[in-house]
């Protein structure tokens, strides 16, 4: 079995199976550890461990899905990809260069081609600014371009996102939810950046509202040729815009696969949990039962081996003590569990 579909991607195929030289994301085992009882001058009581050797490729044009309950780190990767945090240990390249190993001054083009969109549409605008002032505010860092300019850009990216050039004028209290988050992506698009990290766009809205969103960034990535992390919690979403998908648990990939080799059999059994947990239109459907028990365990205190081990129907005794590899187990299907290396899902010892 191959594993690592992060390390050394430079050989992973993208979405499609073109293989791809250089991904424009490489990140590489990926560590974020965060203190706590910390006092001054005082050694930390522990480490909450937040992610734990994350490794994975995106490429030019691909959309990248990482789902996982609340708490398993999906929000502490996104800002360590945009260097809002320092990492622990780790590398994350961008078309081949280490972000974490450039100045202030040297940053700053990156910074411009990485751009978020937030999950609260509501906090992440400032109520004292003017439409006009909140989407050219990455752009006053250009510094040739003039204030009719930036106001032209900002009213033509409003038409992209379907609001009205008089819109420019208004404060964020008079948009809806949905509405206020077309003015967030309008802001991460200004700079023209060549990927944008979605932390929970849709979580906040309506479901109606969440489908017009998924739709527009969907348009948006085609017209832009943009590349997106796309994070969240509902898998439902993730299937509807993503080309690839990472299922986290505890800081780790336990599975990442093409979307659609993962919607038709997910592979661990908390992506598969987590698969189940999708709401079926049809009341008169039966579930299969879960495959996931218990609650999540604390970061600062992880379990020994396989993290999920205390919440899984089919733990071997080696899943105690030994944490498994993301292995390739189909082409470009990589999962981390025990019961994958020849064992089977009722094979082993329990």
């Amino acid at each position: 079995m191959v594993t690592g579909p992060g390390v050394g991607c430079m050989n992973i195929p993208n979405a499609g199976g073109v293989m791809s030289e250089l991904p424009l994301l490489n990140i590489i085992d990926l560590v974020k550890h965060f203190p706590f009882g910390t006092g001054i001058m005082a050694k930390p009581e522990g480490w909450a461990k937040a992610v734990n050797s994350v490794s994975f490729s995106v490429s030019r044009g691909e959309s990248f899905g990482l789902v996982g309950e609340s708490g398993c780190g999906k929000t502490t990767l996104a800002r360590l990809i945009l260097r809002l945090i320092e990492p622990t240990s780790g590398r994350i390249e961008f078309e081949g260069q280490n972000i974490f190993s450039l100045s202030p001054a040297d940053l700053m083009p990156f910074r411009r081609r990485m751009q978020i969109i937030f999950q609260d549409p509501y906090s992440s605008l400032d109520p004292r600014m003017k439409v006009d002032a909140i989407v050219t505010e990455p752009l006053r860092a250009i510094r040739r371009l003039t204030r009719n300019q930036r106001r032209e850009a900002a009213a033509e990216l409003l038409e992209k996102v379907g609001l009205r050039r008089s819109d420019l004028d208004k404060y964020p209290h008079e948009f809806s939810g949905g509405q206020r988050q077309r003015i967030g992506i309008a802001r991460s698009l200004c700079v023209r950046p060549d990927l944008i990290v979605a932390d929970e766009p849709v979580s906040a809205l309506d479901v109606s509202i969440q489908a017009q969103v998924i739709n527009l960034m969907e348009d948006l990535k085609e017209e832009f040729n943009l590349s997106y992390v796309f994070i969240s919690h509902d898998l439902s979403v993730v299937e509807h815009i993503c080309d690839r998908i990472a299922v986290m648990y505890l800081g780790t990939i336990v599975e990442q696969a093409p979307i659609q080799d993962f919607s038709q059999a997910p592979i661990h059994p908390y992506a598969k949990a987590l698969f189940e947990s999708i709401p079926i239109p049809d009341p008169h459907a039966r579930k299969q039962s879960s495959y996931m028990e218990g609650d999540v365990p604390s970061p600062i205190d992880p379990p020994h081996g396989c993290s999920f081990h205390p919440r899984c129907r089919h733990t071997l005794n080696r899943c105690r003590t030994d944490a498994p590899p993301l292995s390739e187990v189909h082409p470009n299907h990589y999962v981390a569990c025990w019961l994958t290396q020849g064992q089977g899902l009722h094979g082993g010892n329990q």
